[in-house]
């Protein structure tokens, strides 16, 4: 592995760590990952990654624990080096160069703020660091705490402010650094579940004012589908599926995909000339004949009259269990054979005897068959 020089990274012009507040678009292939592998002696974490982020998007690295996630989040930080492969940002090497010379910029879960320095501090430390003049220190901190909306804090010390305010502080000291791409640490861990809501959207605006690419790095479904223009779904160390929040959420690859992000009912079919047959009702379908494995949603099975079922596939089922949530109810169906489903209707069950249902053939999506599943 070659050894940059200690300005090389930083002092390129097309690498150099300024950026346009604008957001920019229609850069393919800004930050590339190229068949990136890594392994922590006999134990394999990443296999072959190969991804392309645009510039200013927002990109989510999904997964359980242990899926590989942050090792990934890590490598492009310069804090683990690959086993395999390479990384490019804007069409040269990054994983070469150490941390510190890389224009990127980590916030990591617990913050990291200095106890003993007030929030100005905090955020202008890597500034001084580097040795920049007093007057652009307190211009650009000043600058980055407004767009946090922290300007207020600036005396304040971390034990002074609360869980949410932190979270900004360290975004704000991240800012302040100018860099061409942000890592997400599971930033958003540590609050509250209100809060918790409330700086998903902060967050998203702030990353479609500034127009850094974002890599965010959480476990939880409903944050990435809420907050990423595109999420990557790691299993085992690879990929298992990536696309928008809604493509991965509607059209899943496997089995995996379809019950890691929310609830789905699976489906054993066996197809036959257009017709899925699936024990107590049949989907019409388009896709080859043989055994097969279905997904639907809960949400797309709904409590219907007979007479309102018309073009829909329908079924009879017992409501054996219900649990209200508010804006929806889940309900839990024992259908004739012992086949068990889920639905999730909007607000309250009218009545509990209930026993026509019914859901569109659309929403029933073919599942690959893989090793993992």
């Amino acid at each position: 592995m070659s050894t940059p020089s200690q300005g090389g990274l930083l002092n390129s012009p097309r690498l150099t760590a300024e950026h346009d507040s604008g957001r920019t678009t229609g850069e393919p292939g800004f930050l590339r990952i190229e068949d990136v592998g890594k392994s922590f002696g006999s134990q394999l974490v990443l296999e072959s990654i190969s991804l392309s982020i645009d510039r200013g998007e927002f990109m989510t690295l999904l997964g359980e624990s242990g899926s590989g996630k942050t090792t990934l989040l890590r490598i492009l930080a310069g804090f683990e080096q690959v086993t395999d492969g390479q990384i490019y940002l804007e069409g040269q090497r990054l994983d070469t160069f150490p941390p510190h010379l890389r224009p990127v910029h980590t916030v990591f879960q617990s913050y990291a703020l200095f106890p003993h320095m007030n929030v100005f501090d905090n955020v202008a430390y890597g500034l001084r660091v580097r040795g920049e003049s007093k007057e652009e220190t307190k211009n650009r901190v000043k600058a980055a705490l407004v767009k946090v909306r922290m300007e207020a804090f600036a005396a304040h010390y971390p034990r002074q402010i609360s869980g949410g305010q932190k979270q900004r502080v360290a975004l704000a000291r991240a800012l302040v650094n100018r860099p061409k791409v942000l890592l997400l640490d599971e930033p958003l861990s540590a609050l509250d579940a209100n809060l918790r809501a409330e700086m998903q959207g902060e967050l998203k605006q702030l990353q479609r004012d500034l127009g850094i690419t974002f890599l965010f790095v959480t476990h939880d479904q409903s944050e990435a589908l809420a907050i990423s223009d595109r999420v990557v779904l790691l299993h085992r160390g690879r990929i298992e599926q990536s696309g928008s929040p809604h493509e991965i959420y509607t059209k899943p690859r496997t089995a995996y995909v379809a019950t890691f992000l929310g609830r789905s009912n699976l489906l054993r079919a066996t197809v036959r000339h257009g017709i899925a047959e699936c024990g107590i009702f049949t989907v019409p379908v388009t896709c080859a004949d043989g055994p097969a494995i279905f997904s639907l949603r809960p949400e797309s099975i709904n409590a219907v009259p007979p007479s309102a079922a018309e073009g829909l596939v329908q079924f009879r089922a017992q409501v054996i269990d219900e649990q209200f949530h508010g804006a929806n109810t889940l309900l839990s169906l024992r259908c004739p054979g012992d086949l068990e489903l889920i639905a999730r209707i909007p607000g309250a069950l009218p009545r509990r005897d209930i026993t026509s249902f019914a859901f569109r053939a659309e929403d029933c999506v073919r599942l690959e068959n893989t090793e993992k599943d």
